[in-house]
């Protein structure tokens, strides 16, 4: 849910994502026998943290596509083009919180929009944390947070598969996906 209207004070503050020490992994079948793993160097976001009531904070995420890096040039660069991402006309995914509930002493799910190759699902993060704030060795306060989902990446226009000569497809469908964010408090 996004951050309280109301005219009185406010228990938020203000996180920006530390991209040197966050990570967007994922994970996606091979020839329907092992996982081929990948990742996402390039990670933008904010987090407005309400501390009195969590169910009032926000998040927002942007990821280059074109930082996609699964360890192979070629299959990098397949990705990349239009069978896949189409970074020349879908440079950016996107993620914008709708709904946060707390489900437990630390676990939340979280609601919100996901953007890829210009297609938007809503899709339910399950999230670790936020931690508590701590201060680094440089006087920054900072929290940490974990969050996974899967998604289908054909209900986001990435439908692009070859199918194997004894049956079976190329690329699987079901996309694991895993955040381990840090923040810095603004």
């Amino acid at each position: 849910m996004n951050a309280a209207t109301s005219t009185g004070p406010t228990s938020a503050t203000n996180w920006n994502l530390d991209p040197i020490h966050s990570s967007a992994q994922f994970k996606v079948k091979h020839m329907m026998i092992s996982n081929v793993k990948g990742e996402f160097s390039a990670i933008k976001g904010s987090l407005t943290l309400d501390s009195t009531d969590i169910t009032k904070s926000s998040v927002e995420a942007t990821i280059d596509v074109s930082t996609i890096n699964t360890r192979e040039e070629q299959r990098d660069g397949h990705l990349k083009s239009a069978d896949f991402f189409d970074v020349a006309k879908f440079p950016t995914m996107t993620f914008k919180s709708t709904q946060i509930q707390k489900k437990g002493a630390e676990t939340l799910a979280v609601s919100g929009d996901l953007t890829i190759h210009g297609v938007t699902h809503n899709v339910l993060l399950e999230v670790e944390g936020p931690s508590a704030p701590i201060k680094d060795p440089y006087g920054n306060t900072r929290i940490g947070l974990s969050a996974t989902t899967r998604i289908n990446r054909k209900d986001f226009g990435l439908a692009w598969n070859s199918v194997l000569e004894g049956g079976g497809i190329l690329v699987g469908e079901e996309i694991a996906i895993t955040l381990d964010l840090q923040f810095l408090k603004a």
